[in-house]
């Protein structure tokens, strides 16, 4: 093989881990580790995927209107250790999410605990926010 096409690959695979590396963030950049919050609502989709996957759900506001949320998670192998599976939520479960807001005021936030509306825990819930 020439010292060209050895370069070329090379050049391919750093910047293949680059994107890779650049979609995973750090918890302090986006959430507000010194409040919790929690939200009850119906859910529209569960993406369960990495690198967090999302829960998306329909919030009723103060004034009754609803707002679109979404709750990231810890990585799909962490959740299947908890004992989640991609089938955990489905579209219309009503659930309340607990964890913590985003840092920008947006209807988004790291969940810690998911309950289901008989009460149910799903999962093991997530104590510190730094455990991913």
């Amino acid at each position: 093989m020439s010292l060209s096409k050895v370069v070329a690959i090379l050049a391919v695979a750093l910047a293949a881990g680059t994107v890779t590396a650049s979609a995973h963030h750090s918890f302090a950049v986006f959430f507000d580790d010194t409040r919790t919050i929690a939200i009850t609502g119906s859910v529209t989709d569960f993406r369960f995927s990495n690198p967090h996957a999302i829960i998306s759900l329909d919030v009723k506001n103060k004034d009754g209107m609803v707002e679109p949320w979404k709750a990231e998670t810890n990585a799909v192998t962490l959740l299947k250790r908890r004992g989640w599976t991609k089938d955990s939520l489905k579209a219309g479960d009503v659930i309340t999410v607990d964890g913590w807001p985003s840092r920008d005021g947006a209807n988004y936030m790291r969940m810690r605990t998911i309950k289901k509306a008989d009460g149910t825990v799903l999962g093991t819930p997530v104590l510190n926010q730094r455990a991913d």
